[in-house]
């Protein structure tokens, strides 16, 4: 569902609209009676149809859009935050990722969440990543990797100030961050020996210690330890050169030290098209890479890019690993 004020309604209506017949089967969980009012206010003409999980196969190739019910205590406008609802939308990832572990599902893509409304009802996670990290069992440790066609970026920290990203930096994280990118590029993107090409912190990669040290002291030992478990892990480059055309060609993902050193230039390469995933989960997770935007909902400005990006890729990564597992377990 996401944030039932944003643009998440609109964009799955506009994604099924136009791009259905390139869709992996797939259905909705959201408030149904919502998405009808959206068609009439996006002038679309397409059905929806009450979704059965016990009976999936009745859905594919339909020309219908199936819809798992998940009603809002209160009627919801566009753009207009409503903290009656936000437990409805905790609820819809909640269910979202109870059917995925009984298999129901093959994975979750979520469309994007409002935190200070669900903060409001208790909500103590800093976004979708961690929450969903706290319904896996044991708690997973969560990595979230953004893609786009040209370019795979993990932060090795996430939600926090750029003050605080620098002084909480370990070689410790850097190692877990890794392992689990790189353990889930062999398993979701079928990528049997992957490159990972680690991010310096400082302006030219610190330079010898003349621009900062936390390359020699925190980054550099961490690359040792990860080519020691076999991992092809290299660097510390410098971020101003490692995301060029030329540089990209020679790694399967980017190991970033802080959120903005990994987003900005995915988001620079394809804004409308890249993806987040979350890594680390015992099921498959992604999201386009945009926000609620509160201030278009409703008007069907929107692009559905990213979103139909996203059922895409979750596809595909869904894909891969049943695949790797299968082979696992032979």
């Amino acid at each position: 569902m996401g944030e039932p004020a944003g643009i998440g309604g609109e964009i799955i209506l506009k994604a099924w609209n136009t791009y259905r017949r390139s869709l992996p089967p797939l259905f909705v969980i959201d408030d149904r009676n919502r998405l009808q009012k959206l068609l009439g206010q996006l002038n679309l003409n397409m059905d929806l149809v009450e979704f059965d999980p016990a009976n999936p196969g009745l859905y594919e190739n339909g020309s219908r859009l199936p819809v798992l019910h998940a009603p809002l205590p209160a009627e919801q406008k566009p753009g207009q935050l409503i903290s009656a609802n936000a437990a409805a939308v905790v609820d819809s990832i909640a269910k979202a990722v109870a059917l995925t572990q009984a298999g129901q599902a093959s994975g979750i893509v979520t469309n994007p969440i409002h935190k200070s409304a669900l903060y409001e009802t208790g909500f103590s996670f800093p976004g979708h990543t961690e929450y969903l990290a706290s319904l896996t069992t044991p708690a997973a440790t969560p990595v979230m990797m953004l893609a786009c066609e040209h370019l795979r970026v993990v932060p090795v920290s996430i939600h926090v100030s750029l003050r605080d990203a620098v002084n909480t930096l370990t070689t410790d994280s850097i190692i877990a961050q890794s392992v689990i990118t790189a353990n889930a590029l062999r398993r979701d993107f079928g990528i049997s020996t992957p490159r990972l090409a680690i991010a310096g912190l400082n302006p030219h990669a610190g330079e010898a210690g003349a621009m900062g040290s936390e390359e020699q002291t925190i980054i550099t030992p961490a690359i040792t330890a990860l080519k020691n478990r076999g991992i092809n892990a290299s660097g510390p480059y410098p971020p101003d050169t490692l995301f060029a055309a030329r540089s990209r060609n020679t790694y399967d993902v980017a190991i970033c030290m802080y959120h903005d050193q990994a987003l900005i230039p995915i988001k620079t390469l394809d804004f409308d098209g890249g993806v987040n995933i979350t890594l680390g989960l015992d099921f498959i997770r992604t999201s386009p890479d945009h926000g609620t935007a509160l201030d278009i909902a409703g008007t069907g400005q929107a692009s559905e890019t990213s979103l139909v990006a996203a059922i895409q890729m979750a596809a595909r990564l869904a894909i891969h690993r049943q695949e790797y597992d299968s082979r696992s377990d032979a």
